[in-house]
């Protein structure tokens, strides 16, 4: 069947490669994809926030199987409305989507079904808002309720910078995504991500991973996207897997269910291993990125009919399997990011990097001018090293970006270093 994928990031080219590869798949479309997934089928110009023109193009190219990328066109229903029209899509609707879209929504889903999360309240106005941090104190965590492109929560080390985290939100520093904040209560341990697919009523683990949120080394500077990930996580243990689907992720789908707003899709639980056990941190309504980058070359399970199941109902029956291999990724963003980034600069390499042997460059930010590969944003490379430990992935990983001639752009060094500590005892 002919295949469409809405998305033009990291995530979209390491889906791109690994639905090209199903056997189900007869031709891979990528709307508006980026050089990366034009190496895995043809990339197509569309605005996926025009529903109707995506529509209109899946009746032009007799598209059989819609592969939705991105939270924003989920969470503005794109899911519904090319099921309206009678095209099968992999994602959530968009009442669905609010476990993403609306910070408050899944806390107060949690705090109904019984979900470990952190205690928390919810505020459109600032006032009240600036009372109850003066009076919880700090460290304490200040969320923007809807989508903000990861740039919505604040860990405040102080009550000074909780308020002017609050200020700015509610002040309408992130447009509408900030008219409603939610405050947390600051949760200890470590993180890690878990997957699972899910059909409405049945949810299967989908692999675990780690990422870099902070820019710099040693988890220093800024937040981002993601510097780099790796997976599984060696964290989550198999019994800790068990406790997280059974304690978190069933209940999410069984809440959601009850509701009447079956979930269908991958749900990506961020997590926070604390001394009371797993709590959920927020969830995300689609493959993560860079974690997309680590999971997919792991994974052995056809993705494609794995999506058509769980679009089907029919989850019941897959058991995914998994490379016993790590895989490790590290990201290369132009200079200034995540602050403002310039745009244009020449990267060369990206082939003897991939000539090294288990190394992927997936390509996030990038663009053609002529024959050039140049830089179109901020997050722009994710070199990808599959190899039989974390330590070895990380050593390979770092390998490539070494093979990689660009002189605008930068990377952590670091990625993977407390499971390669882990793995050395």
């Amino acid at each position: 069947m002919n295949i469409l994928l809405i998305g033009s990031g990291g995530r979209e080219h390491a889906l791109a490669k690994a639905l090209s590869a199903s056997p189900l798949c007869d031709a891979l479309f990528t709307a508006p994809g980026n050089p990366g997934t034009a190496s895995h089928g043809t990339n197509v110009p569309l605005d996926v926030a025009d529903h109707a023109a995506v529509i209109a193009y899946c009746r032009e190219a007799a598209i059989g199987f819609v592969v939705i990328g991105p939270e924003a066109p989920l969470v503005a229903g794109l899911a519904d409305d090319l099921e309206a029209a009678g095209f099968r899509c992999f994602g959530p609707s968009a009442a669905a989507a609010q476990l993403e879209g609306s910070k408050a929504f899944t806390k107060e889903l949690a705090s109904e079904f019984d979900i470990p999360t952190a205690a928390f309240a919810r505020f459109s106005d600032l006032d009240p808002a600036l009372a109850h941090l003066r009076a919880a104190g700090a460290p304490i965590v200040v969320k923007a309720d809807g989508l903000a492109a990861g740039k919505g929560v604040v860990v405040a080390a102080t009550v000074a910078e909780a308020e002017d985290a609050a200020r700015s939100m509610l002040g309408g520093g992130l447009g509408a995504a900030g008219a409603e904040i939610v405050v947390e209560e600051c949760l200890v341990g470590e993180e890690a991500s878990v997957f699972a697919l899910c059909d409405g009523t049945h949810a299967v683990l989908f692999g675990t991973a780690q990422d870099h949120k902070r820019a710099f080394d040693g988890d220093e500077g800024p937040n981002t996207g993601g510097m780099g990930a790796y997976s599984p996580a060696p964290v989550v243990t198999p019994a800790l897997e068990e406790e997280i689907m059974a304690r978190i992720i069933r209940p999410t789908l069984d809440g959601m269910r009850a509701r009447g707003t079956p979930f269908l899709g991958i749900l990506y639980a961020g997590l926070m291993l604390t001394a009371d056990g797993p709590k959920l941190i927020e969830y995300n309504v689609r493959f993560g990125d860079p974690e997309a980058e680590v999971l997919m070359p792991r994974l052995r399970t056809d993705l494609l009919a794995a999506m058509i199941a769980a679009r089907d109902g029919t989850l019941d029956t897959l058991e995914p399997s998994w490379s016993d291999h790590a895989a490790l990724t590290v990201v290369m963003a132009t200079k200034g990011y995540p602050g403002a980034v310039g745009k244009g600069s020449v990267i060369r390499g990206v082939d003897a990097a991939e000539a090294i042997g288990g190394i992927t460059v997936y390509q996030a930010g990038t663009a053609r001018s002529g024959e050039d590969l140049v830089a179109s944003g901020g997050r722009v490379l994710a070199v990808t090293a599959l190899a039989p430990s974390i330590a070895e992935a990380q050593s390979l990983a770092y390998r490539g970006v070494e093979a990689i001639q660009w002189p605008e752009g930068f990377c952590r060094r670091d990625i993977g270093f407390r499971a390669v500590a882990r793995e050395r005892g």
